[in-house]
This record gives structure tokens, sequence and C-alpha cells, in this order.
């Protein structure tokens, strides 16, 4: 078995791959390297044969999303620890050894994510993950480094070893066993906050998240599915609820998915006051979607929940309220 596998889930990223893996392969000499392929249309994958032949190629059959895709690669790759890095991710020097060290040293640690910059402005935290993540009270993700899309500069506030909630999918290592007793990312997800999900089951089981500051890694964001793109939206306002129904608390989970849904409410109101009616129509999308996946992700409850989730009650009334822009303000 393999001490660490870095596994870059690849779909018609060509471009990506060019511009790269060079930092990858360079920089990570205590790994093997994979490619998995969700049914790329592009040339991709002779690309990588043909200027990388020590990378190993995993070919999924179909394009399955993050999920799906991951959950099927990762059935062929034998290691103690996956590293799943997104196609446009820039490594630097060191970034395995310190997630390594910890991985020994903490048993009770099964997933780690480095410090995540910002590719094009590189002294400034990476919307994907930063320093680390959380939810609130309601479910809306935040960093450690960015509240909403308000970025905080780098100056080494975040140059800790730390707890989090939940780490990136950008840049995302666990220990392969507990990878395989969950099951792996929820498939229904599809794409977006699969990791979230995925580490709020860990936490359920008694296991630990952390963030390493002394792995860096640059993230360009975006790449696969563009920010402001409406399926970007479905998917995330879709997914946040799948994710609370699964892993509240049972006694606060009707009460919190109500409030959440009514702030979803305003949130739509707020993108038709903006213009933005297809992103309005892709929230009224999600909730549909919702229902209809509401009694199949209800029975995938785990036995025990924490009670205990959240980092802060509100940020929608620390940030839009109270003016909260960075995480010091808001917690």
């Amino acid at each position: 078995m393999e001490k660490i596998a870095v596994v870059i889930l690849n779909w018609n990223g060509i471009k990506l791959l060019e511009q790269f893996l060079p930092s990858v392969i360079q920089y990570s000499p205590e790994a093997t390297v994979y490619v998995a392929d969700n049914a790329s249309t592009d040339e991709s994958i002779a690309f990588v044969k043909k200027n990388y032949p020590t990378i190993k190629i995993v070919q999924n059959k179909m394009n399955q999303g993050f999920a799906g895709g991951y959950n099927e690669a990762l059935q062929h790759i034998d290691a103690e620890i996956y590293a799943l890095v997104n196609s446009d991710i820039e490594v630097t020097e060191n970034w395995l050894k310190p997630i390594l060290e910890a991985f020994e040293t903490e048993p009770e640690t099964a997933i780690i994510q480095p410090k995540i910059l910002d590719f094009k402005k590189k002294d400034y935290f990476e919307y994907a993950g930063a320093c680390g993540g959380f939810i609130d009270q309601f479910g809306y993700p935040f960093c450690r480094g960015r509240i909403f899309d308000t970025l905080e500069k780098d100056n080494g506030q975040y140059n800790d070893n730390t707890e989090i909630f939940w780490a990136s999918g950008a840049c995302f290592f666990i220990r392969s066993s507990v990878y395989k007793e969950q099951k792996g990312f929820d498939e229904d997800f599809f794409a977006h906050q699969e990791e979230i999900d995925l580490c709020w089951r860990t936490i359920n089981r008694g296991f630990k998240i952390k963030y390493c500051s002394e792995s860096i890694v640059y993230h360009v964001g975006g790449a696969t599915l563009q920010q402001a793109n409406p399926k970007k939206t479905y998917l995330n306002f879709r997914n946040s609820l799948l994710m609370l129904t699964k892993n509240l608390p049972q006694n606060t989970l009707f009460q919190v998915l109500i409030i959440r849904m009514l702030l979803d409410g305003i949130a739509g109101m707020k993108f038709i006051i903006e213009g933005q009616f297809s992103h309005c129509w892709a929230i009224i999308r999600a909730h549909f979607s919702f229902y209809g996946l509401f009694l199949k992700n209800y029975k995938k409850r785990e036995k025990k929940q924490v009670e205990i989730y959240f980092k802060t009650k509100s940020i929608v009334y620390g940030y839009y309220v109270k003016n909260g822009t960075v995480f010091a303000d808001i917690i």
C-alpha cells in the first residue's frame, strides 16, 4: 500500500493540466500521482500519457461529477492517505511533509486542509477554503479568511495548526480508511458542499478535522464551474439543505430547516432586485429538488449527531447587520 496518493480529478481540463501538473510533479516526491478522468472528450489523457508517463491514469466511464468521480476512481487506488486535488491547484515546495507528519502524530485526525491562497492575488486567501471552514447554525459555510464574498489578506493571522469543521474539496487530505468507512462522498450532491457533508459525518463519528498552515497551495477557483453560473447557485442551495437534513441534531432539525428555507427566500428576492433572475429561479429549482430527495436523505442520518456543530449562530446577521467582514468580527 502506498503512503499517499495525489489524485487529480479531470474533465476536459487539458489547459489546466498543462499549467498546473508541473508543480505537482516537482513538489510531490513522496506521493504517487494519479489523474482520475471523468470521461473527457478533449485530449487531456493523451497529453498526460505523452508528457508525464509516470502519472497513473484512472479512467471513469462517465462524468459523475466531483462526488461520483472520486468515489469511482478511489476504488482503484490503494494508499493510506488520499490527497484530492483540483486540477487548478498550484502546489508549493514541501506541501506534503507537514500534512504527513500531522497524520503520523495525530491518530484522531481524519481530514486535513492546507492554507489555500488565491492564484491570481497570491497575498489573499482563496474563496473555496482559505484557512479552514465552519458553518453557522443554519448551515451557511464560511472560512477563516473568507466571509461570503469578502476575502482577507494573508498577514499571517492564521499561521497556526488548528481544528476546523470542514476542509475544502479543492485540496482535501483524508485517511483512506475513514473515506471507505464513510463510503466516500454522497453522490446525490454531484458537486458542491459534498466535502462539508463528509466532514460533518466524520465528526459525528468522533474524528477531528484539521487545518495545517505550513502546507500552502494556490487555487484559481471557479475554473470548473464559473462563480456566476446559476447551476452553481442551484447546487449550493440544494446541497446545503440535503446536508442539514442528514446531519443536524434531531431536536433542531425541522426548526433550522424552516428558518433556512425562509432565508433562502430572502436570498432569492435579493437576486430579483439585482436583476439576476436566473439565480432566483435556481433557488426555486433547488428547493423543489430538495423536497423530492428529502425522505431518501433523511434515511441516511447517522445514529448519533454532535450537538454543537456551529461556530456562530448567524453569519447573515453578523455580515449584513453588524457589518462584520472578517472572521474575527463574526465569531
